[in-house]
């Protein structure tokens, strides 16, 4: 009988293991040599970053939902703030001579309409060439009027109140939360 040579199977990269990156996708993106538009949300907050790879990844630009408070904008994760996110990042990225590059929405499910794809329509609205299709874009969605139709839905409820509490509290009537991004985003613009 002969002696065993090593282990009978394949360990997995680390962060493939704890279902953090998949390396296929990857090398797929990395392949196209084009900077990656990088879009994640979180419970409170939507991030887009440009990162270009030599060797290893690099920031460029990087963008989030805290940044808009200076704006006038609530910071939330929700669809018309990521669009806002990639709007101004975006424009960053047009500031700094980038100009074209692909979505790379991580281990998140392609879903019509969601997050990132908000954040890609704001990019290419600022000018940044990225390819895609426009079936998966809902401009109503992306400019709040869902939010703002469902507000005005449950207006005299108690449910409004605890719903949009944020929004109360800082003075913003989330009924006319359609018009505050149409102001928000042309403040971006300008700047």
């Amino acid at each position: 009988m002969g002696k065993a040579t090593g282990p009978v199977y394949n360990v997995p990269f680390k962060r493939r293991g704890q279902n953090l990156t998949n390396y296929g996708k990857r090398l797929a993106l990395l392949k196209s040599r084009l900077p990656r538009l990088v879009v994640r949300k979180s419970n409170k907050s939507v991030v887009a970053q440009v990162i270009s790879f030599a060797g290893s990844d690099k920031t460029e630009i990087r963008a989030d939902s805290k940044e808009l408070e200076k704006h006038g904008w609530l910071s939330h994760s929700n669809l018309p703030t990521a669009y806002l996110v990639g709007y101004l990042c975006g424009k960053k990225a047009m500031k700094k001579g980038i100009k074209k590059a692909v979505l790379d929405v991580g281990l998140a499910t392609p879903t019509r309409a969601s997050v990132p794809f908000a954040a890609l329509k704001g990019a290419v609205d600022a000018g940044l060439e990225i390819p895609h299709g426009e079936s998966i874009f809902d401009d109503e969605r992306f400019s709040g009027k869902h939010i703002a139709e469902y507000a005005k839905k449950i207006k005299d409820t108690e449910a409004y109140k605890k719903q949009f509490a944020e929004y109360i509290k800082k003075g913003v009537q989330p009924e006319n939360i359609s018009e505050l991004f149409e102001s928000v985003k042309s403040k971006l613009g300008k700047a």
